[in-house]
C-alpha cells in the first residue's frame, strides 16, 4: 500500500476553487439547455391539468401549494407507470440512494462538520427531490465539498491557527477522517434503509399518489430516524460516544453499505428483464423519463468530475467498472470505499482533541455548534 506522502496529488491539490467550479457551473447550464431542449408537451399539460384540479384533486385543490404539489406528484407517478419505466426508476432510485449514503457519511465525518452544507445535508437534499435535481448537486453539493476540501488543504500548508481551522482544530489530524461517533455505523445505514430505501420499494410497487408523497420527502425521514437512533443507541452503549474509522473495520463498512449495493444489483435486474420485454410506456410516461434519465445522467457526470478531481482517474475507473456490472448505486459506493484509501491526511499535524479530550468536553456531534 502506498505511503500518504507517496500517493499523487490530485487536481484538487493543485487548482483554486474558482477554476474547480469552472466544469460544474458548464454542467449546470449545459442541464438546464439540455432539459429544456427535450422538454415535452406532454410534461406541460401535467401542470395545466393540476392547475385546473382536474388531477388528484384532494392534493391540487390545496391552497398556492396545490399545483406545484399536484405536478411533481403526477410526474413521478406517470414515471413509475409500466413494467420498462419502473425497471428503469429502480435503477434511478438506487443511484440516489448510493448518492444519499455517500452524503450522509461524508456528513458524520468529523472532518466535515465545520461546513454546514455538508454536516447537515437534509436542506439540499431536499431542494435535490422537490426544486433542483441535477443543478443542486452542479451548484451547491459539489462546491461544498470542493470549498471543504481546500480548506482543509490550505489548513494542512499553512499549519497556523486561522478562523475556521487550524492545528488545534481536531478536523486535520490524524483522526479527521473519522465518524464522528460510533453510534454512526448503526444509525446511518438503518436510517437510510428505512427513510429512503422503504419509500423507495413502496413507490415501486403501488405508485399512488400517497406513497410518492412520503418518498418526496426521504430527507426528512432520513435525518428523523438517523438522529433518534443515534441517541438510543448511545443511551444503550455510552462508550460508543467515541470516534470511529470507518474503512478500518470490514463489519461495519459492510453494514453501512450492504442496503444500497443490494439494491443496485436487484435494480440493475430488474432492468435488465424489463429490456427483454415488450415496452409498454405511453407517450407520458415516456416523456417523463426522459426528463429523470437526463437529469440523472449530468448528476453522474458531476459526480465523476468530483471523484477524479479529489481522488484521480483510478477512483473513476473503479466507479464507473462497477457502476457498469452492478448499477450505478453500487458503483458510487464501491468506488467511495476504493476513494477512501487515497485520503492523504498530514499526519504531521499534532491533534489533541481527538482521541484525547478532556472530561469536560463532549464530541462533536450534528447538535454541536459549529462557532464557539
Amino acid at each position: 500500500m502506498d505511503t500518504p506522502s507517496a500517493r499523487p496529488r490530485q487536481a484538487v491539490h493543485h487548482f483554486s476553487l474558482q477554476y474547480l467550479l469552472v466544469v460544474p457551473i458548464l454542467l449546470a447550464l449545459l442541464t438546464g439547455y439540455i432539459l429544456f431542449l427535450h422538454g415535452d408537451t406532454d410534461i406541460y399539460m401535467l401542470w395545466s391539468q393540476c392547475h385546473a384540479r382536474s388531477r388528484i384533486p384532494w392534493l391540487s385543490h390545496i391552497p398556492l401549494l396545490g399545483t406545484p404539489s399536484c405536478f411533481l406528484v403526477s410526474f413521478f407517478q406517470e414515471a413509475l407507470a409500466g413494467h420498462r419505466a419502473a425497471g428503469i426508476m429502480a435503477v434511478v432510485l438506487s443511484f440516489v440512494g448510493g448518492l444519499l449514503t455517500i452524503s450522509t457519511v461524508e456528513a458524520a465525518r468529523i472532518c466535515n462538520s465545520p461546513s454546514v452544507l455538508i454536516a447537515y445535508p437534509t436542506g439540499a437534499w431536499l431542494a435535490f427531490n422537490l426544486v433542483g435535481g441535477a443543478i443542486v448537486w452542479e451548484l451547491v453539493i459539489i462546491p461544498a465539498f470542493f470549498h471543504r476540501s481546500r480548506a482543509i488543504i490550505a489548513a494542512r500548508e499553512t499549519s497556523s491557527p486561522s478562523p475556521t481551522a487550524g492545528p488545534s482544530d481536531p478536523n486535520f489530524g490524524e483522526s479527521m477522517r473519522h465518524l464522528t461517533q460510533i453510534a454512526e455505523t448503526v444509525a446511518i445505514p438503518a436510517a437510510v434503509a428505512l427513510g429512503y430505501f422503504v419509500p423507495s420499494l413502496l413507490i415501486l410497487l403501488l405508485d399512488s399518489p400517497a406513497s410518492i408523497v412520503v418518498w418526496l420527502f426521504f430527507p426528512v425521514w432520513v435525518s428523523l430516524i438517523r438522529q433518534g437512533l443515534r441517541r438510543a443507541v448511545l443511551a444503550l452503549k455510552r462508550h460508543w460516544h467515541g470516534t470511529f474509522h470507518l474503512e478500518s473495520n470490514k463489519a461495519a463498512l459492510i453494514g453501512m453499505y450492504a442496503v444500497p449495493i443490494l439494491c443496485s444489483v436487484l435494480s440493475q435486474g430488474l432492468l435488465i428483464w424489463s429490456l427483454t420485454q415488450r415496452d409498454d410506456r405511453k407517450e407520458m410516461t415516456r416523456a417523463t423519463t426522459k426528463f429523470i434519465v437526463i437529469d440523472v445522467f449530468f448528476i453522474g457526470l458531476t459526480v465523476l468530475y468530483w471523484v477524479l478531481v479529489e481522488a484521480g482517474w483510478r477512483v473513476t475507473a473503479v466507479m464507473v467498472g462497477a457502476a457498469v456490472v452492478l448499477g450505478p448505486g453500487a458503483g458510487v459506493c464501491i468506488g467511495w470505499i476504493y476513494r477512501e484509501s487515497t485520503v492523504d491526511p498530514d499526519r504531521s499535524v499534532t491533534v489533541v482533541a481527538v482521541g484525547g479530550r478532556s472530561s469536560g468536553e463532549a464530541t462533536p456531534s450534528e447538535e454541536t455548534p459549529l462557532l464557539r
